[in-house]
């Protein structure tokens, strides 16, 4: 079954019996008779077997991503929220962001005025639940990364009797003529 299922990943290149074994355990099915449809009453089992635990397999042995992905650096953070709205919908999330390179190629479009990259990595974003989730993929995609925590906001209540009340060495009225 192993055998099967390693000559069934060779064309992507790289690939030993060792990284496999590492990295997922290959389960069995209980039917018989080499059905392929399963019948009710009988068990069966998922290829790969999600509960194995061990040491983290970088995710570009099987991803055939170029080899200049595999040394970049992230930055992890948190969004702010925008200037324009007073909603915070859109900080709730951890986004991983690729750094700019030095060496990107940038120039500015002749027609329209825009700033142009060779580098495909630049408008990736990607988001996530947990701070520990974009971590996790960080490390498993063999990047280098950096984690910018956000600035937590103090927030004092205020009320609006406050507007009226009396302070000796403030002034009251405030005249604009």
């Amino acid at each position: 079954m192993v055998g099967a299922a390693l000559r069934s990943l060779a064309p992507l290149g790289r690939l030993s019996g060792r990284t496999l074994s590492t990295s997922a355990r290959v389960a069995t099915t209980t039917a018989t008779s080499g059905s392929a449809v399963e019948k009710p009453g009988r068990e069966s089992k998922s290829v790969v077997d999600p509960t194995v635990g061990g040491a983290l397999v970088h995710a570009d042995v099987v991803s055939g991503a170029p080899v200049e992905l595999h040394s970049r650096m992230v930055r992890i953070f948190k969004p702010t929220k925008s200037a324009m709205q007073s909603g915070t919908a859109a900080t709730q999330n951890w986004r991983v962001d690729f750094d700019v390179i030095d060496h990107g190629d940038r120039w500015e479009n002749q027609l329209m005025g825009w700033a142009s990259s060779a580098d495909y990595m630049q408008a990736i974003r990607m988001k996530f639940k947990t701070k520990e989730a974009a971590v996790e993929f960080a490390e498993k995609q063999g990047w280098n990364y950096y984690v910018q925590e956000p600035k937590v906001r103090a927030f004092k209540p205020k009320v609006y009797a406050e507007n009226f009340s009396y302070s000796p060495n403030k002034l009251r009225l405030i005249r604009t003529k």
